[in-house]
Formats: structure tokens, sequence, C-alpha cells
């Protein structure tokens, strides 16, 4: 049976990859929410979507829309930007809606817990975007691992290099108490995979943190991760440069794990996980959300042994 939903921070970059979810996995997009209006996308999969700029209109739009099983909303899926993650799910569960959050679904550990406090209160559930969990090279590599003797441990280096343009820092994006910073704004999906296929959390170290550039180390029950995160095209390896914008590189043991491609349908992989009751909630997207929030408030140790290689020469922040 068709679901309805309803869409917070329709005109961001990721609201496509929801919408295409929403209408791939058979349901209806109702109503959508931007301060933005630059949302001509909702053309291609709900042209009779109702749209609106002020959050006050299309919240009492929504609560009308309840007011009738024929029009009620089931969920809600949540796009705005990161700091605004938290106050949008309140508000969807609210409505009476579950609620589908992009990452990070907050920002620490005590905000998880407010969270579930207003799930307990309004009966609905909060499930978020670890798509990652659904990659096929991601699942490889954990039937992998969990196929070895529980004593092993393995070696990694994780490098991501994403290059952004001078529009970043002129962007939420690029202030850190919107964004929570660069490890967040474009690691927390690392730090749950690592986490899915290696286990508990054990040791976490900060190497470096800046505007545009972040390193540390964690030790996992079953790897040592060195990891490296960065916009800064400057950062790409020499092979990379000049031919693709992004660099994305998961190392076991000294051996490279293909992880180009398979990107473009985990969203809607992830839409029909939560829509068949497979979905993953607070309590899966706990730990890397108390990943991040440590990484943001630990000291850094520019002096620690396990760097990884990307770091020599950074100034220590």
């Amino acid at each position: 049976m068709s679901k309805n939903f309803a869409l917070i921070g329709a005109a961001g970059y990721i609201a496509p990859r929801h919408m295409r979810a929403i209408n791939d996995t058979g349901n209806t997009l109702a109503v959508a929410y931007d301060i933005n209006d630059s949302v001509g996308i909702i053309d291609s999969v709900s042209p009779n979507a109702a749209f609106f700029t002020e959050f006050e209109s299309f919240y009492e739009y929504a609560h009308r829309l309840q007011r009738s099983s024929a029009t009620a909303l089931d969920y809600v899926s949540v796009c705005s930007p990161n700091h605004l993650h938290h106050a949008h799910s309140a508000a969807g569960l609210r409505l009476g809606c579950d609620v589908i959050c992009e990452k990070p679904l907050v920002p620490s550990p005590d905000a998880l817990d407010e969270l579930a406090m207003v799930e307990s209160e309004a009966g609905h559930r909060v499930f978020t975007i670890l798509q990652l969990r659904h990659h096929e090279a991601i699942l490889k590599l954990r039937d992998m691992v969990a196929a070895k003797p529980a004593e092993t441990k393995f070696d990694v280096d994780l490098s991501y290099i994403t290059s952004r343009g001078r529009w970043y820092s002129a962007s939420w994006k690029g202030d850190p108490r919107k964004s929570f910073g660069v490890a967040t704004n474009i690691g927390v999906h690392f730090f749950d995979m690592l986490h899915f296929i290696f286990g508990k959390l054990q040791a976490n170290v900060v190497h470096h943190s800046a505007e545009h550039k972040a390193a540390g180390f964690l030790e996992y029950e079953r790897a040592r991760v060195r990891w490296f995160l960065s916009i800064d095209a400057d950062d790409l390896p020499a092979a990379v440069k000049g031919r693709k914008p992004t660099y994305r590189s998961i190392k076991v043991n000294g051996e490279e794990l293909e992880f180009s491609g398979g990107f473009t349908d985990l969203h809607t992989a992830s839409y029909r996980e939560i829509l068949a009751g497979r979905g993953y909630g607070l309590e899966e997207a706990r730990p890397a959300v108390e990943a991040v929030h440590a990484i943001r408030t630990a000291p850094v140790e520019p002096a620690h042994s396990e760097q990884h290689p990307f770091t020599k020469g950074l100034r220590a922040s």
C-alpha cells in the first residue's frame, strides 16, 4: 500500500536522492518544504506535491492532512542542514509520523537521548540513512572479517577526499556550528561503516583538525584504523589530481578495497529496508554519533605514532 511522505529540506544537495527513493519504492511525496524555492526537481517525481517556503505554513498544511485517513502522512523525510535535524525529526514525530533523517542524525549522544524521549512520547520512530551498510563491497568485507578468527585485528587506512569549491565555506556547511565540522559532515557514514564491520570502538585519537580536513586513529575490536578526510583538492593524490574531484580509498592489510562505484541506489535500498521494517534507528546510529562527537571534542595529538600518511607536512591544529 502506497505511503504518503512529507520532505523537509527539498532544495538541498541530498534531497533528490530521497525524492527518487520515495518514487522508486512506489510511494507519494505529498508535501515539501524549504526556505529556498529552487525545487523544480519535484516535477520529475511528484508534480502534484504541495510546497512551502515557510515552516509554519508547511506544518499547518501537514496537520490538515493528518485529519483525514485518505491524506494522512506516514513518513517525514528530513534533508535539512545538519543542525536542524534534531528539531525537524522531533517535529515529524509530533505530527504522528515515522521519520527518515539524513546524516548526521544528531550531533551528540545527549541529543540522541532527547530524540528517544520524543519517540517514546509520540509512539513513532526515527530512522536514519546508513547507506554504506547496503554497499555490496562493504558487505563482502564484513563477511570476510567475520570469517577470520575472533582475535584477528586488521590494519586499515581510510582516505576520503571530496573536493569542494569556495561556495562551501560561504554555505552552512562551512559553519561548524551548523555542519559540526568536516569530520562529522563528510565522515559520519564512514565511522558507522567501520563500526559495522569491525565492532566496538576502543580508542579514538585525533591527529589533525582544521576547517577543511581532519585525521586521526581509531581502534576497534577487529581493526586499527588510520583515517584522513578532506574537502581540499590539493590533498588529492597525484594520480587522481586533475582527473577526478574525489578520492575514496580503503586499504585493509595493505590491499585496496574497490570502492569507487555502487553509490547511486543506496538511498533507495535504505528506504526499502525501512519500509520493510528493517530500518536502522537511534541505537544503530549511536556508535557513529559517539565517535564524531568525541572527534570534535578531543584534544589534538599530532605526535601520535599511528598517523595516516597524508598527514605528513600538515601543520598541527
